[in-house]
């Protein structure tokens, strides 16, 4: 069961109707001479008075907005990018009906008076479907035998779009290759290794046990080194600011493109 909120709700007499909700929850509310007070605990609290923001009771909070990208809402698109028209970074978290993402706020890059950053997939999704899965070709050999060091060679240049790891690196990010098992691919391990002819690569730790059975290889970019963005319909954004100062948020906007499977 999802987690359910509490909020504070208030009615008003001249517009005969609830038009704000807050998401402290004091023991009693009232707005007089342009202020609003709160009791807590038995303790009177006068609210927007002073220049911390997001204090309530003495314990910080958060700011959330949560809005959605829904132009042309039968086309299937990409989603590329978040840009925000800020005086500050934002963390963000994003939703599709076919992916989600997050962008700490880290991510966001300063560019012309606005905070950019390309939307990433979470961490450790793997979808082979997508971009982010490119097929290398058949072995011609392999040596080794997993969990040892495997080594495996294709007997032609495999270009320069593989990424490969450092163990002696936790922050480094290799593709993970995969193999062809009668149409079901099969994790080998992390890319560690790339030959000097361009004609092999090596995985130092596999997850497989056993030998390498000949077949095809791919491998797949990680998911959040890679910014192949979203797919969906629909895109629900959620941005997280922590400070405790002053933030002011104009826009939010996304590059978005047809997807063209």
């Amino acid at each position: 069961m999802a987690e359910q909120k509490e909020y504070t709700l208030t009615y008003s007499e001249s517009v005969d109707g609830w038009p704000s909700f807050y998401s402290f929850i004091p023991d009693y509310i009232l707005g007089m001479n342009q202020y609003l007070y709160t009791f807590k605990e038995g303790k009177l609290y006068r609210h927007n008075s002073n220049e911390r923001r997001n204090n309530y009771y003495g314990v910080d909070n958060d700011s959330t907005i949560t809005s959605v990208f829904n132009q042309e809402p039968t086309t299937n698109k990409v989603f590329k990018t978040i840009e925000l028209e800020s005086d500050a970074p934002w963390d963000c978290d994003v939703v599709s009906d076919l992916g989600a993402g997050f962008m700490p706020a880290s991510y966001f890059v300063l560019k012309e008076g606005g905070y950019f950053a390309f939307i990433r997939r979470l961490a450790n999704s793997k979808n082979l479907s997508l971009r982010s899965a490119q097929g290398i070709g058949t072995i011609k050999g392999s040596a080794g035998v997993g969990p040892n060091s495997i080594t495996i060679d294709f007997g032609f240049l495999l270009g320069s779009m593989i990424n490969i790891g450092d163990a002696s690196d936790p922050t480094s990010v290799g593709d993970v290759a995969y193999y062809n098992n009668s149409g079901t691919p099969v994790e080998i391990g992390e890319i560690t290794g790339i030959s000097a002819d361009n004609k092999s690569i090596t995985i130092d730790n596999p997850v497989i046990v056993g030998a390498l059975p000949a077949s095809y290889i791919l491998y797949l970019k990680n998911s959040v080194a890679e910014s192949y963005g979203t797919l969906g319909y629909y895109l629900e954004f959620k941005l997280t600011n922590s400070s405790t100062e002053a933030v002011e948020l104009f826009t939010v906007d996304s590059d978005v493109f047809k997807s063209n499977p």
